[in-house]
């Protein structure tokens, strides 16, 4: 089969590699589309390895087809379905084998592009709002960048959960266009004041990828007892915080990564999403955003895409 590959240079290659059989209870899936996600593209500089056990190529999430079954799965799937997956990588390719407790259901009315689109940003959500941060109904919930993928993923999820949305964008065309995703309080963080809007708005669970800055002034201004969630630092590695507002205000800092987690997390995770919020898919109440689709040998302009933080929503891969 075909993958894409990075040589040496950092470059992309879409070339032969050995074919995937399934073992135990594994499922082999033939890849209709992949999703692009930011941490592809830290994984294409060498900054964030797959984890052991996964395919060296990038690729965390897919949908597609079963084409085989491993001699160990139960009869929850079967030759034919159409299926998503939650990978640790390996989905910039034309198949992909993962336990099956990591696939799920294409919702219905979904397309194949609009399902390759959804398993990490929305288990990504679910994990750092639900698990981590436990966000309830009438709370303020504050997503950083609210136009990327994960962000209209999370804004979603936090106003299903029956909370208050606060989040950021880099442009007032990107603050017009995620209203129908349904945020109450769109900042631009280049004109506006995050600080201002936690000011006014007391947040009880951020979601954030950033780090830096925004975490420095935006963390002490956060409601008694709130829960900050780092999931990337996209922002800065590094952050001046005073530790006095976390002791006076009860406030817990958390770091969170979805791909490290266990599978059996992973499954978890998927099961919640397939109960909770599947059925809003197919409702109309929770809808992908996909803001480009490319064919898999030009994911190099995919990732341009993500680099120049062009995108609302997801940009998708397709093979077939």
């Amino acid at each position: 089969m075909q993958a894409i590959l990075v040589n040496e240079n950092k470059q992309l290659n879409w070339a032969a590699v050995p074919d995937p059989e399934p073992s135990g209870s594994e499922v082999l899936i033939e890849i209709h589309a992949t999703a692009v996600n930011r941490a592809d593209l830290l994984q294409r500089e060498g900054k964030y390895p797959p984890p052991p056990g996964w395919p060296e190529w990038m690729g965390l999430e897919v949908a597609g087809t079963v084409a085989a079954l491993g001699p160990d799965c139960s009869e929850r799937w079967k030759v034919g379905d159409q299926v998503c997956a939650l990978l640790g990588g390996g989905g910039y390719a034309e198949k992909v084998v993962a336990d099956e407790s990591l696939l799920i259901p294409v919702p219905t009315g979904l397309s194949m592009i609009e399902a390759a689109s959804v398993p990490e940003v929305y288990a990504t959500a679910w994990l750092n709002l639900v698990h981590e941060a436990d966000l309830q109904h009438g709370e303020t919930a504050f997503i950083q960048a609210g136009a990327s993928g994960l962000g209209i993923a999370a804004i979603q999820i936090a106003k299903f959960l029956g909370a208050k949305v606060v989040t950021t964008v880099g442009s007032d065309e990107k603050a017009e266009l995620i209203r129908p995703y349904g945020p109450d309080i769109v900042v631009n963080r280049k004109t506006g004041s995050l600080g201002d809007a936690f000011d006014q708005n007391p947040v009880h669970v951020a979601l954030d990828c950033a780090g830096g800055d925004a975490l420095a002034e935006c963390l002490p201004k956060m409601a008694r007892g709130g829960r900050w969630v780092l999931v990337a630092t996209l922002g800065g590695e590094f952050a001046n915080i005073s530790l006095r507002p976390l002791l006076k205000g009860g406030l817990r800092l958390i770091g969170s990564t979805l791909r490290s987690r266990t599978p059996e997390m992973k499954a978890t995770i998927l099961r919640d999403l397939t109960e909770r919020v599947w059925p809003e898919f197919e409702t109309g109440c929770v809808k992908p955003s996909i803001h480009a689709v490319l064919p898999i040998t030009e994911a190099d302009a995919a990732h341009d895409i993500l680099k120049r933080s062009e995108n609302i929503g997801k940009v998708v891969l397709t093979l077939r």
